[in-house]
């Protein structure tokens, strides 16, 4: 008869995936696992001995941890914290957490368990897949809004042209003729609220080709008053995408980043414009729930004042902007032919600093969440 083998219950938990750190009853840290080394960027070595509330403590942390910890040492009543924010290397993570009682024997003091599941990958998706939906809602809702305005336009604008011909009188030409331009101006931005109707016609296609059309048309246009800088990684693979659609989506952000910086007087009297065009492969992407092993993305940065904090979260909704002219339309269009092509677009944006990276999977095999 075989017999069981002996485990080694160090090894067993040094191989699992939830964190595991012991405290000892004067709350220092007594063995952490692998997976606990990996979260903190930390060894055993150099942990051991250390307060646990040199790795769990934030200073703008209302809740009491220390307090919490001391409680469940004395008392064996264990607690959970769920989303907790813990600073890494001066990266927040979240984290769900337990502290637990653990009996180590009749003469040993008690130790503390305290388990860390980090969360943050389940709450990029769970922020990625509300974004997603409640972009197609407001998409939606302005589509239904376009249309309603188009039907009454084509009938005012019809009128005025009868009335114009029926008064026959140059004195009123001005005031029909500014109806009419109004009309059709409105008319136009119906139509850009619509979006276009014309399906994606993929084909293979090297990412620099369409940012080197789109570094070209900006330099032209500013007259090189910004300066652009090339960052490529040129050994990335080919992506099935629409040319036409990419450079639309890559010139919209582009000219949104220049004219930040250039209508921004004070920015622009102290600083150099400066326009960055980046290319990498991204690796694990989670895109409306589906995790690609690996992905193409294009980063789009400038150091230019940066997008208003109060909008940053709802940037690519339509009809958002910070600008005085511009239309809100730009990047929830660029937002929506992502979606058609399988990627999507995000945003990190500080004074001086603003990046939209564009991701687009190029491989055809994918793991479902």
């Amino acid at each position: 008869m075989d017999q069981s083998p002996a485990i080694d219950y160090r090894l067993l938990v040094d191989n699992l995936t939830t964190a595991i750190l012991l405290v000892d009853s004067n709350l220092n840290i007594f063995y952490l696992n692998s997976s606990c080394e990996a979260l903190f960027d930390i060894s055993l070595l150099r942990a051991a001995g250390q307060p646990v509330m040199n790795l769990l403590h934030l200073p703008t942390d209302e809740f009491n941890t220390y307090e919490a910890l001391q409680n469940t040492l004395s008392t064996g009543q264990p607690y959970t914290r769920r989303e907790a924010t813990i600073n890494v290397n001066f990266k927040d993570i979240h984290v769900d957490y337990t502290a637990s009682q653990l009996n180590a024997g009749k003469s040993y003091h008690p130790l503390l368990l305290i388990e860390l599941n980090p969360i943050d990958r389940m709450l990029k998706i769970s922020k990625e897949e509300n974004l997603i939906q409640q972009h197609q809602v407001a998409r939606q809702l302005v589509r239904g809004v376009a249309h309603e305005i188009k039907n009454p336009l084509a009938g005012i604008r019809g009128a005025t042209q009868l009335l114009a011909r029926s008064l026959n009188d140059s004195q009123y030409a001005e005031f029909t003729d500014i109806i009419i331009n109004e009309v059709d101006r409105l008319r136009n931005l119906a139509d850009t609220m619509l979006g276009s109707r014309q399906l994606p016609s993929y084909e293979l296609v090297n990412i620099h080709e369409p940012l080197e059309r789109v570094r070209s048309l900006i330099a032209n246009q500013t007259k090189k008053k910004v300066k652009i800088i090339r960052d490529y990684d040129l050994s990335l693979p080919e992506v099935m995408a629409d040319r036409d659609q990419l450079i639309q989506v890559m010139l919209n952000i582009s000219v949104n980043a220049v004219q930040a910086m250039m209508e921004n007087k004070e920015f622009f009297a102290e600083h150099q414009p400066e326009l960055i065009l980046r290319t990498r492969i991204q690796r694990l992407v989670t895109i409306n729930g589906v995790i690609h092993r690996s992905v193409v993305r294009i980063d789009i940065e400038d150091n230019g004042p940066g997008v208003p904090e109060e909008i940053i979260e709802s940037v690519f909704y339509p009809l958002v902007t910070a600008r005085a002219k511009g239309t809100g339309l730009g990047l929830s269009i660029a937002q929506n032919i992502m979606h058609q092509h399988n990627g999507m677009i995000e945003c990190q944006s500080v004074p001086g600093k603003t990046i939209f990276s564009l991701y687009i999977p190029w491989e055809s095999n994918h793991v479902a969440k």
